[in-house]
């Protein structure tokens, strides 16, 4: 009960105030029950300063002089005081956390929920990607990197951009089996750890494209239209693993209206150089055969309404993720948002000010005029 009346005399004195706090610029108190206690402290203050009299030495020709026209109360001591109890009370201002309210329109937005599902199986390896006509006379020369390498490059800008501009990602990777390397989240910082530390075999040598489909429609939240939602695979090779078949995956996809771009990585129907083991010693490239399966990532993206690419070389793989990064834009309208901004700084400078001039008109003036 006391605190609803101590709430109730704040705003009301809060409302008989308003025309002084639009004076100096104060929109709302953040802290308005401050307000009463500091403003009595204020008028106390006030009062003690203005029944204080300096030491003087009584003059028994005092009404002589005011019948002659001089003033019992001096003018500029009055004003001093007028402008150091204006100080306390922009003083008691700050206490009360004063702040500005700007009501700031909708704006458009951008925003994504993106998963992005990796192959690190054992055939990413591969050192095809590097150049677009490989030989086995150049290729200790000519290749640098292997497919998971050059997809961990464009994938990881890719995400950062996409990122930066709002969105959340996710990093689903697989092999013989599929797991969740990064959560949906915004954090550019934990989705680059998150890259940098998947490798060829993290999840097994084999391929489960359907364990991985469906492990990456499980991390996409329920959304009823699944606007502002998708689903980015890149694979190499053909599925060979995993308990859910690819078939199986898609439906669960089309099930939550999911679209699913797919990348196919790296060049099939002949041997290629593969980069060595970590494990083994020998210096010689070896060269083995790793079908790609375009049609099954096709038919993946063709049921859930999203679009099959194919990259055989850094530039191709490059455009089709910025093509990917332009066709997935999906406008939000923000909700008009009202930022209050703590209007502190300029009452202070205000309180100062009007103490300079206090001091101006106490001791100089007064002097001056004495």
């Amino acid at each position: 009960m006391r605190h609803d009346f101590l709430d109730r005399v704040a705003d009301g004195l809060s409302q008989l105030l308003e025309p002084a706090f639009s004076a100096v610029g104060v929109e709302a108190l953040e802290s308005p029950g401050r307000l009463p206690w500091i403003l009595l402290l204020t008028f106390l203050c006030g009062i003690v300063a203005m029944r204080r009299h300096r030491r003087a030495v009584s003059w028994p020709g005092i009404p002589e002089i005011q019948k002659a026209g001089g003033r019992r109360t001096e003018l500029i001591p009055a004003v001093a005081g007028v402008l150091r109890l204006a100080a306390l009370f922009l003083l008691a201002l700050v206490v009360a956390r004063p702040v500005v309210v700007d009501q700031a329109p909708p704006e458009p937005g951008r925003g994504l929920d993106l998963i992005l599902v990796l192959d690190t199986s054992a055939s990413m390896r591969a050192l095809d990607t590097s150049m677009a006509t490989p030989s086995r006379l150049d290729v200790r020369d000519a290749f640098s990197q292997t497919r998971l390498d050059l997809a961990k490059r464009v994938v990881s800008r890719f995400a950062r951009s996409r990122v930066e501009e709002g969105d959340r990602v996710g990093l689903v990777v697989f092999g013989s089996s599929a797991f969740t390397q990064c959560p949906l989240t915004s954090d550019g910082a934990l989705l680059a750890d998150a890259l940098k530390r998947t490798d060829v075999g993290i999840a097994g040598d084999a391929t489960a494209l359907g364990d991985a489909l469906a492990l990456a429609v499980k991390r996409v939240p329920a959304n009823s239209n699944g606007l502002g939602q998708v689903i980015v695979l890149l694979s190499d090779g053909r599925s060979n693993a995993g308990s859910i078949p690819v078939e199986i995956a898609i439906e669960l996809a089309r099930a939550a209206e999911l679209r699913v771009h797919t990348v196919g990585i790296g060049t099939g129907g002949a041997e290629v150089p593969m980069a060595r083991r970590a494990s083994r010693g020998d210096q010689a490239l070896r060269f083995e055969r790793h079908d790609t399966d375009p049609e099954t990532l096709e038919r993946i993206a063709v049921a859930t309404g999203g679009r099959s690419f194919l990259a055989t070389r850094p530039d191709e793989l490059e455009a089709i993720y910025r093509e990917i990064d332009a066709l997935e834009r999906t406008e939000r309208a923000l909700p008009a948002r009202r930022r209050r901004t703590l209007y502190a700084e300029p009452l202070l400078a205000g309180a100062g000010g009007l103490v300079v001039l206090e001091i101006v008109f106490a001791q100089i003036l007064r002097r001056r005029t004495t």
